[in-house]
């Protein structure tokens, strides 16, 4: 009987090697004359440890990492088919600390699954939620949504149950549903792993918000740079459809639902849900003026439901395990959990699952074990490119969208970049205007001319000139930019702009002319 070996297939662990990994115990195992079946899994997301191999024994699978081609001998040699002792082992993976202090609702299946599995998905509760879904009413699907408490994960953290029952309201031949899987803040990845690595889940989470407004079509808007994505959907989606879990009559219901992959034109405001729609039409990625909202007037001026990756994927466990279940996770109106990201300048960096509720620091220090260089942390930026810097004294905050919002912050998509204390946070303040000025669309004047304006502002202050005055005049740039944009794109880059100025005063007003 063969022994079932695991090595992942995501793009991370890629990247670090698996691809080379898995030919190599291929190979060996070959050499050896012993019989292994090789499954490419999605990544458990503890990426200091990728090229990370499992080995599935009779108790339970164990981990072996990060493994590297010309490690793969000595790892016969020990047993670790049988799981036996190396340098690279770890015991069991599930008691991995980080693994194990997690709560993994959303991310349950990633990691144990073949992701391309349609017999794996449907063998770990898959396609529960959708079965119960076509039991229910439109209305009893959105308040089962809405009685959840989940909202939307991709920043603005919207109730995604008010935004269904308006789309579902709302009169209309057409309706669509418009999945953002246009990931581009720094230091995020949580969307392109369920894509790579359990993207049934987003099938499915997709057809059941269908059912719920009286959509027969949708929508997977992905940004260009992520290729495994882009094909892992579309082969899911191949395999859903020819399976009868997408198409004119799901499951013998009578009810119809398809979905299309789209590959983005790769600018940074196509994850602005207006400009993702035009984007989606064949346009230039130009933000809309609101009213109308895309609920009542979105894809083809049609009654549109827009959910990120990470909204749209929380939705099966909902529904195979109620709302209740889900909503007694998290704190205030933040319930459920969030994928929370952990990148830049750290020691253990990768994907964490916690409900609402954790602290920074905890995030910092007991998962992300402190920076990679040693050195002592200065500043973390949370919520993408256009985040606030957080210094020390805010590290005891919980994740809440609500704490964030009250220091001038944002959740957003979970991710958290960390800086060390060699960070010039002037630099990362010129930075932020910088980003701003290139990936603005161009369309209101605040955004586009307030950012440019910025950057050569912060220009002068590195090089000591008029220092106090430019100061000055980036305060009243930001203040602009924050009341006066058309979107989110100039309105939040005042954020770490205003949190740099605030909170490390040291690193605008101390410097030396060159």
């Amino acid at each position: 009987m063969s022994i079932t070996v695991y090595v992942p297939r995501d793009s991370t662990a890629i990247a670090l090697g698996a691809n080379e990994t898995a030919a190599a115990i291929v190979a060996e195992a070959g050499k050896r004359n012993i019989d292994i079946k090789l499954v490419r899994n999605g990544s458990r997301g503890i990426f200091w440890l990728e090229p990370m191999v499992e080995v599935a024994t009779a108790a339970g699978r164990i981990a072996y990492g990060p493994v590297m081609p010309e490690d793969v001998a000595s790892l016969f040699d020990a047993g670790f088919l049988q799981g036996g002792q190396h340098a690279l082992a770890h015991g069991a993976t599930e008691e991995i600390p980080f693994l194990k202090n997690q709560e993994r609702l959303t991310f349950a299946r990633v990691g144990i699954t073949d992701p391309v599995s349609l017999d794996d998905y449907v063998a770990h509760e898959g396609f529960a939620g959708l079965r119960n879904a076509l039991k229910l009413s439109q209305e009893q699907i959105v308040q089962q949504v809405t009685d959840s408490g989940l909202r939307g994960r991709g920043g603005a953290a919207f109730p995604t149950g008010i935004k269904w029952n308006t789309v579902r309201n709302t009169q209309g031949a057409q309706k669509y549903i418009v999945c953002n899987a246009d990931e581009g803040d720094s230091g995020t990845f949580s969307d392109r792993m369920v894509m790579e690595d359990d993207p049934f889940m987003l099938i499915e989470g997709m057809t059941i918000a269908g059912l719920g407004v009286g959509a027969t079509m949708g929508y997977i808007y992905v940004r260009s740079e992520y290729p495994h994505a882009i094909a892992a959907l579309n082969e899911a989606v191949a395999t859903a459809r020819a399976s009868h879990y997408l198409g004119s009559d799901i499951l013998g219901s009578g009810h119809a639902f398809d979905i299309d992959v789209r590959v983005g034109a790769g600018s940074y405001v196509c994850g602005e849900e207006t400009a993702l729609l035009e984007s989606l039409e064949g346009k230039r990625g130009i933000v809309r003026a609101k009213p109308p909202l895309p609920a009542i007037s979105g894809l083809f001026g049609k009654p549109t439901v827009i959910n990120n990756v990470i909204s749209l994927a929380s939705v099966p466990v909902i529904f195979a395990r109620g709302a209740a279940f889900y909503r007694d996770y998290g704190m205030g109106r933040s319930r459920g959990t969030l994928p929370i990201q952990l990148a830049g300048n750290i020691k253990r960096g990768g994907l964490v699952e916690k409900a609402f509720g954790v602290s920074l620091r905890e995030m910092l220090t007991t998962f992300g074990g402190g920076t990679a260089s040693g050195r002592p942390i200065k500043a973390v930026q949370v919520g993408g490119p256009l985040g606030a810097y957080l210094p020390e004294s805010q590290f005891d905050t919980p994740l809440d969208y609500e704490a964030f919002l009250a220091l001038g912050g944002t959740l957003g998509h979970g991710g958290i970049v960390v800086f060390d204390e060699s960070t010039d946070m002037l630099k990362m303040a010129r930075y932020a205007m910088e980003f701003c000025a290139v990936e603005s669309c161009g369309k209101c004047t605040p955004c586009r001319i307030g950012s440019t304006r910025g950057k050569e502002a912060l220009d002068k202050v590195i090089k000591g000139e008029d220092r106090e005055q430019q100061i000055h005049l980036v305060r009243d740039l930001c203040d602009l930019m924050l009341n006066g944009s058309l979107c989110a794109m100039g309105g939040m880059t005042p954020f770490p702009v205003l949190s740099a100025l605030n909170h490390f005063p040291q690193d605008f007003h101390a410097k030396e002319t060159p």
